[in-house]
């Protein structure tokens, strides 16, 4: 509002940011596999943190936001893939469901804290809170992985020793399902991108929500967070209940659930339904999120590079959503949902993506 930015302007810097995260992510990806995952946690959390102390001075021109918005980005791209491989490697497979659940619950109920309190840290604290605060956790995320690091090459060395893990079981994986494991992990790797194509069509535009309904940021951020809180439920769910597993009814359910209520929450003018439709669409996004960062450190041996991938993917999401939604308010502007029309379009396409996938021929 600062700046006198449209949905179309918030669409468009989203679509900048997602596409620099996209590259990004992709290289994180292969520079940790091949550098080591602490080499790059340590310098994407430096670099994260030193984005945001700067952003403290640089935040009140649009420029110096943006540098430090792409800044912070391209750090960031270095530490996701690498948390999610070191959840993974040199995992037993039954112990790999549990691990992965509990590093989604974790970052899924930060994320949801993190945008239930940001509009009251803006309203209450300033605007310098909404850098120093995180800048602060990135700090303290730095050491930890110094710690951890210490840790885990004490556990490796009793493991080479003798005294390591034990092998841990988990039923017949292909048993579960006719289509292929890689089927669907390239199913996944489809459905997660549209599901970020449809979260940050959204994110972009919850100003313009809250000004329907007359919230203040506070009470924006605390009732546009449901989705968050929802999303992270579901991680607790999915983490306990296995069963959805190589299951292509619950994906392909999901996808459906998730398209229809971001067309909802876009065109609703009911606080009430506003409020369904997020916690629906929070469950469905999460089942999706988890498939593919499940599927990716499942299937296959090299966990940073698909773990890369999979963030690469959610980038190509965090990007394309708002660019299709700010197009089509840029060339409508008449028609002020063509953006909420727009995206559920693309979606439908998706869907017609995830299903071709499912009943293509396997080669033998």
């Amino acid at each position: 509002a600062e700046f006198g930015f449209t949905n179309t302007g918030n669409l468009f810097l989203c679509a900048v940011n997602g596409l620099v995260y996209a590259v990004a992510s992709w290289f994180g990806g292969r520079f940790a596999q091949r550098q080591g995952y602490f080499v790059a946690l340590r310098l994407g959390f430096l670099g994260m943190a030193l984005a945001l102390l700067a952003g403290t001075g640089l935040a009140r021109s649009l420029a110096g936001q943006f540098v430090c918005v792409i800044a912070w980005t391209l750090s960031m791209s270095l530490t996701w893939p690498s948390m999610e491989a070191l959840i993974s490697e040199q995992e037993p497979q039954g112990r790999l469901p549990r691990l992965i659940g509990i590093y989604n619950v974790v970052w899924a109920g930060g994320a949801a804290v993190a945008y239930f309190l940001g509009g009251a840290m803006l309203e209450k604290m300033g605007r310098s809170s909404i850098f120093l605060v995180p800048a602060g956790v990135h700090l303290a995320q730095l050491a930890a992985a110094a710690w951890l690091e210490r840790g885990l090459r004490h556990q490796r060395a009793e493991a080479d020793a003798g005294t390591g893990s034990e092998s841990c079981a988990r039923p017949d994986r292909p048993a579960q399902s006719p289509v292929p494991p890689a089927t669907f992990l390239k199913m996944a790797w489809v459905a997660n991108p549209f599901a970020y194509i449809a979260i940050n069509a959204l994110l972009p535009v919850i100003p313009h929500l809250a000004a329907r309904f007359e919230l203040s940021p506070m009470f924006a951020g605390f009732f546009c967070s449901v989705w968050f809180f929802s999303r992270a439920l579901s991680f607790v769910v999915l983490w306990i209940w296995t069963d959805w597993h190589y299951r292509f009814r619950w994906l392909c359910s999901a996808y459906v659930a998730m398209a229809c209520c971001f067309t909802v929450i876009l065109l609703s003018g009911n606080l009430w339904v506003l409020l369904a439709a997020q916690l629906i669409f929070g469950l469905a996004a999460g089942l999706i999120y988890y498939s593919s960062l499940f599927y990716s450190m499942d299937v296959g041996e090299t966990k940073g590079e698909h773990g890369g991938f999979h963030e690469a993917a959610i980038g190509v999401g965090i990007f394309t959503g708002p660019a299709v939604g700010a197009a089509a308010l840029r060339f409508f502007p008449e028609a002020p949902n063509m953006n909420a029309w727009a995206v559920t379009v693309l979606l439908g396409v998706g869907l017609l993506w995830l299903v071709a996938l499912r009943w293509r021929p396997t080669k033998p």
